[in-house]
């Protein structure tokens, strides 16, 4: 009996043994699990505060560098990069210090074109990233007569940066502008689409993030329809090798004979809502799209049809086509008898001139050409502030959100259309 007990205690002292170890083990490891919960809120509130810190130092830069009007640049390296596209690298002539940009934003360029009147004003968006202080780049494609109407004159001032600019010649520059821009503050997912030329921008995130050592989740997807327009393609496989957090995608929608794809291209469609479908595993990013038309406006209906938050689509407009959201448009001949009916007009000052406002011929700045007043324009998007114009008297509203809306007293003619009755000083 007793030899039992002992027996049953000793047994019983080696289960609480046991149950002590265990405790003692899942105690550890429950310690160990907090330390490394705590070192990785560290670290991240570490890397967070440094980023704030590099966030602070970049807008105090760009606040304290940056300048109004023109500045004069160089033209320091002039890079053929095939496809029609031509890379222009440009240092301030003055040597001093360039204020970082936003990755997405764009230069705009007073342009002193032989056989014009006046200088000619154009935008191009800058394709590399903000962390080269000593250059702005911007990659620029020569600009063809339209495929459907030979007879037209191509792109004038693509084709002089193309054939009239070289290597040591001075151009007039304004600071870097434009609401297109990554939201570097972020760390949260993003898809980039370009389309064409319209890889400019999206270019410059993307080398943003790579260069940052970001970890955010990145899909990047160029459209175009073969290797002929193919740019920049050895870097942007080696940014695939190198970044496991960036997903590319290269869509040929028309490929040539002998171009495989999954070796030469990833898919054979268009850049599109339902290829997004097929690879993205939820809709939950920020979307910046910059391309043609076409591609742009499918491409943002869509997403907001497959329940994406406007707030998380971002795009660069090429001009009025590109336009986003606009005002609902009735009928033509409605809109026409209903800005009849309510006798709305507007007057050129300058000009001596009244006319009945008419809906559908689009912006004031299209209306007033329809109707024979000479006003300066640039970009036509509301990017590079050509054809701000003084309003005497009246309101404006906005097809799209400018790049940077005027001063008060003051419209933007290319993507405004008037209130009620307007007088402008034109």
């Amino acid at each position: 009996m007793e030899i039992a007990v002992q027996i049953v205690a000793l047994v019983a002292l080696a289960a609480f043994s046991l149950y002590a170890v265990s405790a003692g083990v899942g105690s550890w490891r429950r310690s160990l699990v907090s330390a490394r919960t705590h070192l990785l809120e560290d670290e991240y509130l570490k890397a967070r505060i440094g980023q704030v810190m590099d966030e602070r130092r970049i807008e105090r830069e760009r606040g304290e560098l940056s300048w109004n009007g023109f500045r004069k640049f160089e033209i320091v390296r002039k890079v053929k990069e095939g496809g029609g596209i031509c890379s222009f690298y440009f240092a301030p002539h003055d040597k001093k210090p360039l204020p970082p940009f936003k990755p997405g934003q764009y230069l705009t360029f007073q342009l002193d074109i032989p056989g014009q009147k006046k200088p000619i004003i154009r935008c191009y968006s800058l394709s590399d990233s903000p962390n080269h202080p000593d250059y702005y780049r911007c990659s620029i494609k020569a600009v063809p007569a339209p495929r459907d109407k030979p007879e037209l004159p191509p792109g004038l001032s693509s084709n002089f940066f193309h054939n009239g600019l070289n290597e040591g010649d001075i151009i007039d520059v304004k600071a870097p502008g434009g609401g297109f821009f990554l939201d570097t503050s972020k760390t949260t997912p993003i898809v980039l689409i370009g389309g064409g030329i319209g890889l400019t921008p999206v270019l410059s995130m993307l080398n943003h993030v790579v260069e940052t050592g970001s970890k955010r989740e990145t899909w990047f997807f160029y459209g175009l329809r073969n290797s002929k327009e193919h740019v920049m393609k050895e870097h942007l496989e080696k940014i695939r090798r190198e970044h496991d957090n960036v997903r590319l995608q290269i869509c040929y929608s028309d490929p040539e004979p002998g171009e495989e794809k999954g070796k030469h291209f990833d898919q054979s469609e268009r850049v599109s809502v339902e290829l997004f479908k097929k690879l993205l595993p939820s809709n939950n990013y920020d979307f910046y799209i910059c391309g043609p038309p076409p591609m742009m406006n499918s491409i943002v209906k869509d997403l907001e049809g497959w329940g994406v938050p406007e707030k998380h689509i971002h795009f660069e407009a090429f001009g009025p086509a590109t336009v986003k959201k606009t005002a609902p448009v009735a009928h033509p001949d409605a809109t026409a008898a209903s800005a009849a009916a309510a006798g709305i007009t507007v007057s050129f000052a300058k000009s001596n001139k009244t006319i009945p406002w008419a809906p559908d011929i689009g912006s004031i700045l299209e209306f007033a050409e329809a109707n024979g007043v000479t006003m300066d324009s640039g970009c036509r998007a509301g990017n590079c502030g050509t054809c701000i114009t003084a309003i005497k008297s009246g309101e404006v509203k906005y097809l799209q959100e400018p790049g940077a809306k005027p001063e008060a007293g003051s419209c933007l003619a290319c993507v405004s259309v008037p209130k009620g009755n307007l007088v402008l000083d034109a």
